[in-house]
């Protein structure tokens, strides 16, 4: 009690790392562009940095421009770059992040403590000579960019307990005489450990064990693959809030939901205006038609005729919420095409008072989300040039979905987003109203 220590955590030491690494790669693609180039990209960076990293990182900048005014070429800035974005990297991925407990109850060994910072002229040494009368502490950092919060964590939970009962609204002689006003704060994953935290993944179709879900792997080759994303390009792109869409065959209207008769909210994607048709598929998926309606994985699609195209471009760390395939809007059939990137597809079946269905696959999770309604979730990966279709219980009741992540954890390997990934869904359009087997998740029988 009463010393002023800081105690190293490891997994900072790893992170600090890994930023590093991402900050020379930051740096290195500047490599591929002219000089001025180098140093708007270092401001993109410092934008990007918390308070005291952009303060740090402005004054390296400045002393970098200055230093640099007479150099021949751009190589000695370059290098100078290199070094900087690693340092700014390590000191951004080593930081921990924090956020609100998930309960009003719940205790940590962090305190977010606001109306102090070096904003108001606290340093971070000012602080932690206060806190550190409480217990020994890891350290006191940036609680977000406005200089005037920060968190202090602890080693022991009952020294944060302590510390809040001791100084929580009231006036701190050792800090200026500022009042304090102090919470419990909880260590937040890093996208690293996201990954690791998502449902078991399966990579076939018949792990998952969802009746009517099926996967294709290598249903087109890499050139046709190239092929089809040039052919798509020369068409103009609509934009959406985080990604471009095109649409074929038949408008595509988002966004329906309706309650089902035990008052569960169901959310279903998309409805087409039937008398405003765009017009038939574009030539260039032919061969991908013809393809499915021979292809021996499918059943009952030889006379199917796939009317509606919707073109999906998604970002790094662009996915898609839960939903449903509206059952009013479109058959039976949906197929979707992965191109240029990889990602993971997530479904929920919500059990909604019916049983769950007993499962023996190691790639379920069972989970209870903030509206208490329990659901089972299952996970499948989809490569680049694949192939899936959800028909019957897989189209008609399971929600399914991408997460919003950069990174993707399958079978313990971590998988990062490419910078594009564009999918082809083909549907067909409905021309009367869904009788499937489902009237919890059906629109047309609510």
């Amino acid at each position: 009690m009463g010393q002023h220590t800081i105690s190293f955590d490891p997994t900072q030491i790893l992170r600090f790392g890994l930023g590093c690494v991402k900050g020379l790669e930051w740096a290195l693609i500047t490599a591929f562009y002219s000089y001025p180039l180098y140093f708007s990209v270092a401001s993109l960076l410092c934008s990007r940095s918390t308070n005291n990293t952009r303060r740090s990182f402005s004054l390296i900048l400045n002393w970098v421009g200055t230093k640099t005014r007479n150099f021949d070429g751009p190589n000695e800035v370059c290098l100078i770059l290199l070094m900087l974005c690693s340092f700014v990297g390590g000191i951004e991925m080593g930081l921990p992040r924090f956020g609100r407990p998930r309960s009003d109850g719940e205790l940590s060994s962090n305190l977010y403590v606001a109306n102090c910072g070096p904003a108001v002229g606290l340093s971070d040494d000012d602080v932690a000579s206060v806190f550190c009368k409480f217990g020994e502490l890891k350290g006191v950092y940036a609680a977000d960019e406005s200089g005037t919060r920060v968190i202090v964590a602890y080693v022991e939970e009952g020294s944060a307990q302590a510390a809040l009962k001791a100084l929580h609204g009231r006036p701190c002689p050792e800090l200026g005489g500022r009042s304090l006003h102090i919470r419990y704060s909880v260590l937040q994953p890093t996208p690293h450990d996201q990954a690791s935290d998502l449902v078991p993944v399966s990579i076939t179709a018949s792990d998952v064990s969802i009746p009517g879900l099926y996967l294709v792997h290598d249903f087109i080759s890499a050139k046709e693959e190239e092929e089809l994303l040039q052919a798509v390009d020369c068409w103009p792109w609509n934009s959406l809030s985080k990604r471009r869409v095109q649409h074929y065959g038949y408008e595509f209207r988002y966004d329906v939901s309706f309650k089902d008769y035990l008052g569960f909210s169901h959310y279903l994607l998309g409805t087409v205006n039937t008398r405003h048709c765009l017009g038939e598929l574009p030539s260039f998926v032919s061969p991908i038609l013809e393809r499915i309606s021979s292809c021996p994985t499918f059943k009952n699609v030889k006379n199917i005729v796939l009317d509606q195209l919707t073109v999906n471009e998604y970002p790094p760390g662009v996915g898609l919420s839960p939903h449903i395939d509206t059952h009013s809007a479109f058959e039976d059939l949906i197929f979707s095409l992965s191109l240029s990137g990889p990602c993971i597809m997530e479904f929920r079946r919500y059990e909604n008072g019916d049983c769950l269905p007993r499962v023996a696959s190691n790639a379920v999770a069972k989970i209870e989300n903030a509206d208490h309604s329990n659901f089972i979730r299952r996970a499948i990966y989809l490569p680049p040039q694949s192939l899936l279709l959800l028909s019957g219980e897989a189209r008609y009741a399971w929600h399914h979905y991408i997460p919003h992540h950069k990174i993707d954890k399958v079978n313990g390997r971590v998988i990062k987003r490419a910078s594009r990934r564009v999918s082809f869904t083909f549907r067909k359009v409905r021309a009367g109203l869904c009788k499937c087997e489902f009237p919890q998740y059906c629109d047309s029988q609510r």
